[in-house]
């Protein structure tokens, strides 16, 4: 008779009370009864007010759940949310899928080039780690960082550079934080939690989370810097050139007169931050943990077998092939990925399924959760939520308009995705030009204008840019403490600066 009793269902409210620990797991209860106040207010506010003024809450609630990023990984939250959004009629299935199915070459490349980067975290992580050492310089090595990342953008792509900054961050968070738990290198280690973090390391690590942050985000710059300049540096230029009918050279000559000026500006952006050290830049490499990365380069090169030297060669082999592939656009990039896991796989033994397994795991959940962000912004494209300013940017004068939509073009980017918002203004001008209104030269003044407001100011959030929430998402982010709010701030010298030269540009040379 107990042992029936303690099968029974308890009367004290025990099952409510698991419903609520188990509803969104170890989120705060605060968080817990935000998100589920925000599931009640909107079908009452729906028949209450308007779609209109509904969907203009969700996208307030949705990006609520990005700057909780630390507190709950944004794919539940934001996938009820759009989940009812379906339910409400404020968008369909239907529409969600085409959403996916035209952002198609984003998914991909979120699959298997950002996996396919995780089988070339050895050279990365070689090449990276010889370049911290030797680079005493903070400033120069900002520089570096944002540079590099921004060539690279240029004739790779935003996401699979930024793959790259959180791989070879990683690596090195990794490596000093088994020294500070008094793990030996060859012992596993959870460097995601701090229990074991000797008390005398813990001033060291926290300095070089910060510069681990400061870092990372002049290289998530860089991305932007470098993807608004070419073709391919970002889905949305594609996109643009396809309508505009520009080819590579076209593209790049007809946005250099804004992208270059951006370009030096924000390169001397990075060195002013440096050295003024505000906005959580500044933060030098401790000796010791420059110490701890130089003996673990030192015992890399001492026990480097020949079959090792073999691995890296053919990283090197195949990370070459993977630049000329992608800057000849010789298939989508998500294809291109797929190659590069088939070639680093075969010619380096990895050939069991656990282990390839692991490349996906930092890829995956991000892509599902880019998968709920289009359900988000099929609500945007039904209820025509960006509708009014389309119209009131083409009505004003032809000289006003390119200023104006790259204003609104920018505004709108910070708090949507720029693909879309790209995709939106792209497709009025055409119409706009299809049907007479304005001018062939002039629709490329406001093409340079869409391209460039949707790729600078974006940076101001990380809902602006697939790479920035790539990177608030990414497995790096809790490591580094860097939460939503941080990298508004830390990107806010930079959204000023590219927004005010890149307006500068846009209203007196074109």
């Amino acid at each position: 008779m107990n042992a029936l009793n303690d099968t029974m269902p308890r009367a004290d409210g025990g099952i409510g009370r698991a419903f609520t620990d188990n509803f969104l797991g170890e989120a705060p209860d605060w968080y817990k009864l935000t998100i589920a106040v925000f599931l009640i207010i909107n079908p009452i506010l729906l028949y209450a007010t308007s779609p209109f003024i509904t969907g203009w809450v969700l996208i307030g609630e949705f990006i609520f759940t990005l700057a909780m990023a630390l507190k709950c990984y944004p794919l539940q939250p934001g996938g009820l949310l759009a989940i009812e959004a379906v339910l409400l009629g404020m968008t369909s299935s239907d529409s969600v899928f085409r959403e996916v199915t035209d952002n198609i070459q984003v998914i991909l490349l979120l699959m298997f080039m950002v996996a396919g980067i995780y089988f070339m975290k050895s050279l990365l992580l070689y090449v990276f780690t010889k370049l911290l050492i030797m680079v005493r310089s903070k400033t120069t090595l900002s520089l570096l960082f944002c540079g590099v990342s921004a060539i690279l953008s240029a004739f790779l792509d935003a996401l699979t550079v930024t793959a790259v900054l959180i791989s070879v961050a990683v690596g090195f968070y990794a490596v000093y934080h088994k020294v500070a738990s008094n793990r030996q290198p060859h012992h596993e280690h959870d460097h995601s939690k701090d229990d074991e973090v000797v008390e005398y390391h813990r001033s060291d690590l926290d300095q070089f989370r910060a510069f681990l942050r400061s870092l990372i985000m002049h290289g998530a710059v860089g991305t932007a810097l470098g993807g608004v300049c070419t073709l391919v540096g970002e889905p949305q230029n594609l996109l643009i050139a396809e309508k505009a009918g520009w080819d590579f050279v076209q593209f790049f000559v007809n946005m250099a007169p804004v992208t270059m000026p951006a370009f030096a500006a924000g390169l001397i952006t990075c060195v002013l931050l440096e050295k003024m050290g505000i906005c959580g830049y500044g933060a030098k490499l401790p000796d010791a943990v420059r110490d701890v990365l130089a003996n673990f380069a030192r015992e890399q090169e001492e026990k480097r077998t020949q079959r090792d030297i073999v691995e890296l060669w053919v990283q090197g082999i195949v990370a070459a092939l993977l630049v000329l592939s992608l800057a000849f656009h010789v298939a989508e990039v998500g294809i291109i990925g797929l190659m590069v896991i088939v070639l680093l796989t075969s010619f380096n033994g990895v050939i069991q399924e656990a282990r390839i397994g692991h490349a996906f795991e930092e890829a995956l959940p991000f892509t599902a959760l880019l998968v709920v962000f289009f359900a988000i912004v099929a609500v945007i494209h039904e209820q025509h939520l960006f509708e009014p300013v389309t119209h009131f940017v083409l009505s004003l004068e032809p000289e006003q308009q390119p200023g104006m939509l790259f204003l609104a073009n920018g505004l709108l980017s910070m708090i949507s995705d720029n693909v879309f918002v790209a995709t939106v203004y792209i497709n009025e001008v055409k119409t706009a030009l299809t049907a007479g209104d304005i001018t062939r030269e002039h629709f490329d003044k406001l093409a340079i204008a869409i391209n460039t407001g949707t790729n600078l100011p974006s940076v101001a959030t990380p809902n602006g840019q697939a790479a920035f929430l790539f990177l608030l998402t990414s497995a790096l982010a809790p490591l580094i403490r860097l939460s939503y709010g941080k990298m508004v701030i830390m990107a806010l010298p930079y959204t000023i600066v590219l927004t005010a030269v890149a307006l500068f540009c846009v209203v007196t040379t074109l």
